[in-house]
């Protein structure tokens, strides 16, 4: 049997590595900071960090940068299967950038990360648009990644 607080470490460094993951791709597309540079900047100064007094969760590194990698190689695939379930009218660009991160990280999880239950993924973001948004934008990301978990995991 799995020591039940080694699982809930293991999920709470996730759960910190979907939020920095988010951060770093919103930085990457407001500076177009290059991946390896990116990454390094969050293993070094990010990751477990304390920063305003505030001492932030280590985040699974191997995670949060497959991640980002992930996101960033695979991004046209993402952004197709995001925006073929956006409402008529909409486009991926009428979406501020925050929330095209979150979807676009979650879009990446549910393609790449089978080893990652399907409702944990969604779960997982919904929280991240929380950190952000109100209870309306949480709503549109759990019904937007549950569209492409039935499409992309069926």
């Amino acid at each position: 049997m799995s020591n039940p607080s080694k699982v809930q470490n293991r999920s709470r460094s996730r759960s910190a590595a979907r939020l920095a993951a988010v951060q770093a791709l919103y930085q990457l597309e407001m500076e177009g900071t290059k991946v390896p540079a990116l990454l390094d900047e969050f293993h070094r100064h990010r990751l477990g960090a304390t920063i305003e007094d505030v001492e932030y969760v280590d985040a699974e590194v191997a995670f949060f940068d497959d991640i980002v990698k992930g996101v960033d190689a695979r991004r046209d695939e993402i952004d197709a299967l995001i925006s073929g379930k956006l409402a008529t009218g909409w486009t991926l660009e009428r979406l501020d950038k925050p929330m095209r991160q979150i979807l676009r990280a979650g879009t990446y999880e549910l393609v790449a990360r089978i080893d990652v239950p399907t409702a944990s993924a969604i779960s997982e973001y919904v929280d991240v648009a929380q950190a952000f948004y109100d209870k309306r934008e949480s709503g549109f990301v759990n019904g937007l990644l549950d569209a492409v978990a039935k499409q992309v995991r069926a």
